[in-house]
């Protein structure tokens, strides 16, 4: 019974050994594996075709790799052989001294591992035929193989044949048990109690209660790493254990609640670093939109988080919080744009308005580039010191205020040229008007206020060659009219010592004064008495003849003196219309 029990479990390793040489070995699909017990240890055997080249370290770094996934009693030796179909001797042999290896874990230590000392992993081979050592003659390496001689072949068994994770552990301990001294091979949760899933088990009923109840970054963390260490002590649980699916699913399940808290711790961390950034003030439009990509890095995640959720109630707390940094952040931005428009905004206006100063020929071409360099400044001036384009719009500042300076005071100078060449017309053509009415006084001071109008429009002015044709005509309109206030004035004068001269006593003479000459005419009273005079010159007022006869020839030399004076004829009448006497010009 012992035999045939112990056979079983020798074919489910080999069986093992062969599927695993299936995965690893490109070749393996023509290699069977055999393995017998003798009194020394486990035996494992390997064949493949003659035609076939192998790699025989690497076949025995499988079967060792297999093994050591197993887990022994104690330290055992295990013989391997490598060898052709049909050939009685291996070509290759190896020999593996596993023993217990420490590895520290929820239950102790436990674990194996291949011996690193003096009972090593030994490797020999030969390209002929088995390679023993110099004692061991070919008729005990014949014998050495004989157990393998009744193995079966696994091409042979029942087609289908699976190997179950629960079987091979059962075969491992029938080899050991029954075998007499060889591997008792097995992994945590294979056979023996599993506290692994134990406490993955308990970590996932308590861990939602936690969750829910975490009021804190610190907290989740707590959490989350009493989830990964329940979910990775799950990972020595080997793939053929009857526990394994149920691991598998803890591990999803802690897995997936770790993801979450991973997601909102994350989201927490963003958030902190948004708000050290607040701290500051940002400096450019780029560092407020990456505060803004940084709360909503830290929103998106938290919103994915559904009410049904453990996290629902420490998400919705820090949700409103963060969307109201983000608001802030929102509006900061958009007040940023705002200011920097108008920045741009004001350059490009900036460029029109030094266009505008190249071509401008009018005084209404100047004001356009005084208004637009003017919307400039202010535009720039508006820019308050928290905006980032601040900096910028101050450096724009030195260069544009000198510029709307300029075009101010050329915008000025052109409109005072205007002005005063207006006004000199205006004041021209109201000399012209007291000229008509021969009020030359008035046009002379009317003629001179244009002119000196005229002289005040400066060289640079767009009207200084307009101004400068009436000042001629000004000038000469001028002299005529001072000319004419002179006449005036002389036959003011004129008129005012014949007012003189022709009253004494009585009225003499009475006269009229114009551009063509003086003249005089007697009173008939004065004549009167002159032709008495003349008609008895010896009467008892003779004196008085005399005095009269005098008085004509005074009269006469007085209006000459006048007439002199006033560079005009004259003609004294006497009251009749008779020429008394005559003075013209140059006689």
């Amino acid at each position: 019974m012992k035999v045939a029990v112990q056979q079983e479990d020798l074919q489910l390793l080999a069986k093992t050994l062969q599927e695993q040489l299936l995965v690893e070995v490109s070749t393996a699909e023509v290699f069977e594996v055999k393995c017998a017990v003798n009194k020394d240890g486990l035996m494992i055997l390997t064949q493949h075709a003659s035609d076939v080249i192998v790699d025989a370290q690497l076949i025995f770094a499988v079967i060792e790799e297999v093994l050591q996934s197993l887990a022994p009693h104690k330290k055992q030796r295990v013989q391997c052989f490598l060898r052709v179909f049909g050939e009685q001797l291996p070509y290759a042999k190896c020999f593996l001294a596993l023993k217990q290896t420490e590895r520290w874990g929820d239950g102790g230590m436990e674990g194996w591992g291949v011996e690193e000392a003096g009972e090593a992993i030994s490797y020999s081979s030969s390209s002929s035929a088995l390679t023993y050592s110099p004692s061991i003659d070919a008729a005990e390496e014949e014998e050495l193989f004989d157990p393998f001689a009744d193995v079966p072949n696994l091409s042979a068994l029942k087609p289908g044949f699976q190997v179950k994770p629960i079987l091979l552990g059962a075969a491992l301990v029938g080899i050991v048990v029954l075998g007499g001294g060889a591997y008792f091979l097995t992994r945590p949760c294979v056979m023996s109690e599993c506290k692994e899933i134990q406490n993955a088990e308990e970590v996932k009923t308590k861990s939602p209660q936690l969750m829910r109840h975490a009021k804190s970054e610190k907290e989740l963390l707590a959490i989350q790493q009493q989830l990964t260490a329940a979910s990775t002590a799950l990972n020595i649980i080997p793939s053929w254990s009857p526990r394994y699916q149920v691991s598998e699913e803890l591990k999803a399940s802690l897995s997936g609640r770790s993801e979450k808290i991973s997601q909102v711790v994350m989201a927490l961390q963003t958030a902190s670093l948004a708000t050290q950034k607040v701290q500051t003030p940002a400096y450019s439009l780029e560092e407020l939109q990456a505060r803004q990509h940084l709360w909503r890095q830290a929103i998106a995640p938290l919103e994915a988080i559904s009410s049904s959720s453990e996290l629902y109630g420490l998400v919705q707390g820090k949700l409103l919080n963060f969307r109201v940094h983000l608001h802030a952040v929102n509006q900061q931005i958009f007040t940023e744009e705002k200011w920097l428009k108008k920045l741009t905004a004001a350059k490009a206006v900036a460029v029109a308005a030094e266009k505008r100063q190249v071509t401008a020929k009018s005084l209404n071409d100047w004001q356009k580039v005084q208004s637009t360099w003017l919307v400039v400044v202010n535009t720039l001036n508006t820019i308050p010191r928290t905006s980032a384009g601040y900096q910028e719009a101050q450096k724009l500042l030195i260069d544009y205020k000198p510029k709307l300076a300029v075009a101010r005071d050329r915008a000025t100078k052109e409109r005072f040229a205007v002005k005063s060449y207006q006004q000199a017309l205006s004041t021209a053509n109201q000399a012209k008007v007291y000229q008509q009415q021969n009020q030359w006084q008035a046009a002379a001071t009317y003629w001179d206020q244009a002119l000196q109008t005229a002289k005040q429009i400066s060289e640079d002015s767009l009207y200084y060659t307009q101004a400068q044709s009436l000042i001629e005509p000004y000038s000469a309109a001028l002299k005529q009219a001072q000319e004419k206030v002179q006449v005036v004035s002389s036959l003011q004068q004129t008129r005012t010592d014949l007012d003189k001269t022709c009253i004494n006593g009585i009225r003499i003479c009475t006269f009229s004064v114009d551009n063509a000459g003086i003249i005089v005419r007697l009173t008939p009273e004065y004549d009167q008495i002159r032709q008495n005079n003349l008609a008895n010159p010896y009467s008892e007022n003779s004196d008085t003849a005399v005095d009269v006869t005098n008085h004509l020839q005074i009269l006469r030399e007085a209006l000459a003196v006048i007439s002199d004076n006033a560079n005009v004829s004259l003609f004294l009448y006497d009251s009749q219309g008779q020429v008394i006497y005559t003075r013209t010009l140059g006689g």
